[in-house]
Protein backbone atom coordinates (compact mmCIF):
# COMPACT_ATOMS: atom_id res chain seq x y z
CA UNK A 1 0.00 0.00 0.00
CA UNK A 2 2.97 2.74 1.07
CA UNK A 3 4.38 4.35 -2.51
CA UNK A 4 3.27 7.78 -3.68
CA UNK A 5 2.18 10.49 -1.25
CA UNK A 6 -1.19 9.23 -0.50
CA UNK A 7 -4.51 9.67 2.39
CA UNK A 8 -5.51 6.57 2.97
CA UNK A 9 -9.44 6.67 4.87
CA UNK A 10 -11.37 4.72 6.42
CA UNK A 11 -15.26 4.12 7.67
CA UNK A 12 -16.66 2.50 10.63
CA UNK A 13 -20.11 2.54 12.14
CA UNK A 14 -20.12 4.04 15.54
CA UNK A 15 -22.78 3.32 18.13
CA UNK A 16 -21.18 5.50 20.90
CA UNK A 17 -20.66 3.39 23.61
CA UNK A 18 -17.33 0.90 24.14
CA UNK A 19 -15.38 -0.24 22.85
CA UNK A 20 -13.92 2.81 20.54
CA UNK A 21 -14.26 1.72 17.07
CA UNK A 22 -11.87 4.38 16.12
CA UNK A 23 -9.18 2.30 17.74
CA UNK A 24 -10.07 -0.97 15.81
CA UNK A 25 -9.89 1.15 12.17
CA UNK A 26 -6.48 2.90 13.47
CA UNK A 27 -4.89 -0.64 14.45
CA UNK A 28 -6.23 -1.88 10.62
CA UNK A 29 -4.87 1.53 9.23
CA UNK A 30 -1.59 1.24 11.19
CA UNK A 31 -1.11 -2.61 10.61
CA UNK A 32 -1.15 -1.62 6.59
CA UNK A 33 0.68 0.94 6.51
CA UNK A 34 3.63 -0.27 8.70
CA UNK A 35 3.77 -3.78 8.49
CA UNK A 36 3.45 -4.16 12.00
CA UNK A 37 0.96 -6.14 14.03
CA UNK A 38 -2.05 -4.60 15.36
CA UNK A 39 -0.75 -5.50 19.56
CA UNK A 40 2.87 -4.01 18.37
CA UNK A 41 0.97 -0.33 18.17
CA UNK A 42 0.41 2.28 19.99
CA UNK A 43 -2.54 4.93 19.78
CA UNK A 44 -1.47 8.50 21.42
CA UNK A 45 -0.93 11.88 20.82
CA UNK A 46 2.11 14.18 19.54
CA UNK A 47 3.19 17.20 21.40
CA UNK A 48 0.33 19.43 19.81
CA UNK A 49 -2.42 16.92 20.29
CA UNK A 50 -2.64 15.16 17.15
CA UNK A 51 -3.26 11.50 17.88
CA UNK A 52 -0.76 9.08 15.91
CA UNK A 53 -0.05 5.33 15.77
CA UNK A 54 3.36 4.50 16.92
CA UNK A 55 5.56 1.61 16.88
CA UNK A 56 8.67 2.92 18.92
CA UNK A 57 10.09 6.62 18.92
CA UNK A 58 11.22 6.18 15.84
CA UNK A 59 8.10 5.13 14.16
CA UNK A 60 5.08 7.43 14.38
CA UNK A 61 2.11 7.27 11.77
CA UNK A 62 0.20 10.68 11.59
CA UNK A 63 -3.42 9.90 11.60
CA UNK A 64 -6.60 12.15 11.90
CA UNK A 65 -10.32 11.10 13.65
CA UNK A 66 -13.24 12.45 13.08
CA UNK A 67 -17.05 11.57 13.89
CA UNK A 68 -20.53 12.14 12.93
CA UNK A 69 -23.94 10.18 14.65
CA UNK A 70 -23.66 6.65 14.04
CA UNK A 71 -20.00 7.20 12.06
CA UNK A 72 -16.42 7.10 12.34
CA UNK A 73 -13.83 8.02 9.94
CA UNK A 74 -9.68 7.68 10.05
CA UNK A 75 -7.82 9.41 7.78
CA UNK A 76 -3.53 8.48 7.92
CA UNK A 77 -0.73 9.29 6.03
CA UNK A 78 2.86 8.27 6.43
CA UNK A 79 4.36 11.69 4.51
CA UNK A 80 3.07 13.92 7.23
CA UNK A 81 0.34 15.60 9.56
CA UNK A 82 -3.22 15.07 8.21
CA UNK A 83 -6.89 16.17 9.15
CA UNK A 84 -10.22 14.47 8.45
CA UNK A 85 -13.68 15.93 8.97
CA UNK A 86 -17.30 14.03 8.42
CA UNK A 87 -20.67 14.99 8.78
CA UNK A 88 -24.27 13.92 7.64
CA UNK A 89 -25.87 15.33 4.62
CA UNK A 90 -28.98 17.03 6.39
CA UNK A 91 -30.62 20.40 6.40
CA UNK A 92 -28.92 23.13 7.75
CA UNK A 93 -30.08 27.21 7.22
CA UNK A 94 -26.34 27.73 5.20
CA UNK A 95 -26.62 31.30 4.74
CA UNK A 96 -27.26 32.41 7.93
CA UNK A 97 -24.78 30.32 9.18
CA UNK A 98 -21.80 31.33 6.53
CA UNK A 99 -23.15 34.85 6.77
CA UNK A 100 -21.93 34.63 10.83
CA UNK A 101 -18.87 32.49 10.50
CA UNK A 102 -17.67 32.63 7.22
CA UNK A 103 -15.29 35.42 5.21
CA UNK A 104 -17.60 37.29 2.72
CA UNK A 105 -16.44 35.58 -0.47
CA UNK A 106 -17.50 32.13 0.45
CA UNK A 107 -20.96 33.60 1.72
CA UNK A 108 -21.20 35.53 -1.49
CA UNK A 109 -20.23 32.33 -3.60
CA UNK A 110 -22.49 30.01 -1.54
CA UNK A 111 -25.83 32.51 -2.44
CA UNK A 112 -24.89 32.07 -5.38
CA UNK A 113 -24.64 28.37 -5.70
CA UNK A 114 -28.67 26.68 -6.72
CA UNK A 115 -31.11 26.63 -3.27
CA UNK A 116 -30.98 22.68 -3.53
CA UNK A 117 -27.06 22.65 -3.52
CA UNK A 118 -26.45 25.10 -0.64
CA UNK A 119 -26.53 22.93 2.17
CA UNK A 120 -24.42 20.42 0.97
CA UNK A 121 -22.17 22.97 -0.41
CA UNK A 122 -22.06 24.93 3.23
CA UNK A 123 -21.15 21.46 4.96
CA UNK A 124 -18.77 20.77 2.65
CA UNK A 125 -16.75 24.44 3.22
CA UNK A 126 -17.41 23.81 6.65
CA UNK A 127 -15.65 20.23 7.08
CA UNK A 128 -12.79 21.78 4.91
CA UNK A 129 -12.32 24.44 7.22
CA UNK A 130 -12.41 21.48 9.97
CA UNK A 131 -9.60 19.32 7.96
CA UNK A 132 -7.41 21.81 7.77
CA UNK A 133 -7.48 22.55 11.45
CA UNK A 134 -6.57 19.14 12.51
CA UNK A 135 -3.70 18.63 9.57
CA UNK A 136 -2.09 22.36 11.37
CA UNK A 137 -2.83 21.01 14.62
CA UNK A 138 -4.69 24.63 15.52
CA UNK A 139 -8.61 23.36 15.20
CA UNK A 140 -10.82 26.22 14.43
CA UNK A 141 -8.70 28.53 16.66
CA UNK A 142 -6.75 31.65 15.17
CA UNK A 143 -9.65 32.58 12.65
CA UNK A 144 -9.49 29.01 11.24
CA UNK A 145 -13.37 29.23 10.11
CA UNK A 146 -12.74 32.79 8.52
CA UNK A 147 -10.01 30.47 6.06
CA UNK A 148 -10.48 30.66 2.73
CA UNK A 149 -11.20 27.31 1.44
CA UNK A 150 -10.78 26.30 -2.73
CA UNK A 151 -13.70 25.00 -4.53
CA UNK A 152 -15.11 22.02 -2.71
CA UNK A 153 -13.94 18.45 -5.12
CA UNK A 154 -10.78 16.32 -5.82
CA UNK A 155 -8.02 16.42 -6.33
CA UNK A 156 -7.00 18.10 -3.26
CA UNK A 157 -6.35 22.18 -3.91
CA UNK A 158 -4.40 23.97 -2.23
CA UNK A 159 -6.04 26.78 0.12
CA UNK A 160 -5.93 30.20 -1.19
CA UNK A 161 -2.88 32.20 0.61
CA UNK A 162 -1.32 29.06 1.31
CA UNK A 163 -0.11 26.45 -1.33
CA UNK A 164 1.38 24.14 1.12
CA UNK A 165 -1.76 23.88 2.63
CA UNK A 166 -4.24 21.64 0.25
CA UNK A 167 -7.89 20.47 1.05
CA UNK A 168 -10.34 18.05 -1.07
CA UNK A 169 -13.67 15.85 -0.48
CA UNK A 170 -13.41 12.05 -1.01
CA UNK A 171 -16.60 10.53 -1.80
CA UNK A 172 -17.27 7.86 1.52
CA UNK A 173 -21.01 7.09 -0.19
CA UNK A 174 -24.20 7.44 1.92
CA UNK A 175 -25.14 10.22 3.04
CA UNK A 176 -21.77 11.80 4.08
CA UNK A 177 -19.63 14.59 3.04
CA UNK A 178 -16.03 14.89 3.86
CA UNK A 179 -13.20 16.04 3.55
CA UNK A 180 -9.26 15.39 4.39
CA UNK A 181 -5.98 18.26 4.59
CA UNK A 182 -2.19 17.91 4.11
CA UNK A 183 0.09 20.22 4.24
CA UNK A 184 2.59 19.12 1.47
CA UNK A 185 4.57 20.66 -1.38
CA UNK A 186 2.81 19.25 -3.91
CA UNK A 187 -0.09 16.87 -5.11
CA UNK A 188 -1.40 14.21 -2.56
CA UNK A 189 -3.47 11.20 -3.39
CA UNK A 190 -6.77 9.99 -1.38
CA UNK A 191 -7.44 6.60 -1.49
CA UNK A 192 -11.19 5.24 0.56
CA UNK A 193 -9.97 2.02 1.62
CA UNK A 194 -13.24 1.30 3.20
CA UNK A 195 -15.93 3.84 2.80
CA UNK A 196 -19.82 3.70 4.10
CA UNK A 197 -20.75 0.82 1.40
CA UNK A 198 -18.52 -1.70 3.04
CA UNK A 199 -21.09 -3.40 4.98
CA UNK A 200 -21.32 -0.21 7.32
CA UNK A 201 -25.00 0.53 8.81
CA UNK A 202 -26.21 3.93 8.19
CA UNK A 203 -28.20 3.78 11.40
CA UNK A 204 -27.85 7.02 13.69
CA UNK A 205 -30.39 6.08 16.26
CA UNK A 206 -27.65 4.16 18.12
CA UNK A 207 -25.60 6.84 18.34
CA UNK A 208 -24.91 9.77 20.15
CA UNK A 209 -25.51 12.87 18.69
CA UNK A 210 -21.52 14.87 17.18
CA UNK A 211 -20.93 17.44 15.10
CA UNK A 212 -18.62 19.97 15.05
CA UNK A 213 -21.47 22.69 13.56
CA UNK A 214 -22.82 25.26 15.27
CA UNK A 215 -26.08 24.39 17.47
CA UNK A 216 -28.71 26.92 18.65
CA UNK A 217 -28.39 27.39 22.28
CA UNK A 218 -30.82 30.63 23.77
CA UNK A 219 -30.60 31.76 20.52
CA UNK A 220 -26.62 31.92 20.35
CA UNK A 221 -24.55 29.88 17.92
CA UNK A 222 -22.35 27.61 20.01
CA UNK A 223 -20.22 24.70 18.65
CA UNK A 224 -20.95 21.12 20.52
CA UNK A 225 -18.76 17.92 19.68
CA UNK A 226 -18.98 15.29 22.68
CA UNK A 227 -15.92 13.15 21.83
CA UNK A 228 -14.92 12.79 25.85
CA UNK A 229 -12.66 10.03 26.53
CA UNK A 230 -12.06 8.86 23.06
CA UNK A 231 -9.80 9.27 19.97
Amino acid sequence: MPGRDTVYVWVGRDAGGPPDPAVSLLRRAGSALLGRAGNELVLTHDPGGRPVVRVDERVNLPVSVSRCPGIVVVAVRLAGPVGVDVERIRPVPALALAGRWFAAAELTWLAGRPEAERGVDFLRLWTAKEAVGKALGLGLRDGGLRRLMPPPGLPLRPVPGDETLWVGHPELGGDLVAAVAVRAGTQVDVEVVQGAGHGVAADRSASVERTSLPVVVRGNWSSSRSTRGRL
